[in-house]
């Protein structure tokens, strides 16, 4: 049995670095990398989460930060 994804938030936040990774709302689980990501605008990227644990799936939205060159 699959579960179905979930939208958790449509704010763009920081890209995921090391502590910051999300754990899943049902177990509580550490996850460990993206499913998928995509791009769904400027600086902004969408990451589709799965816990290897329940199943559980979640989308969350992160903005990228832009470097400046010399």
């Amino acid at each position: 049995m699959a579960a179905a994804a979930e939208v958790t938030s449509t704010v763009a936040y920081p890209d995921p670095r090391g502590c910051d990774l999300p754990t899943c709302p049902v177990c509580a689980d550490s996850m460990v990398a993206a499913e998928a990501s995509a791009y769904v605008a400027d600086n902004v990227v969408s990451y589709l989460w799965t816990c290897d644990t329940c199943g559980y799936g979640f989308v969350t939205k992160h903005s990228l930060r832009r470097f400046a060159c010399n």
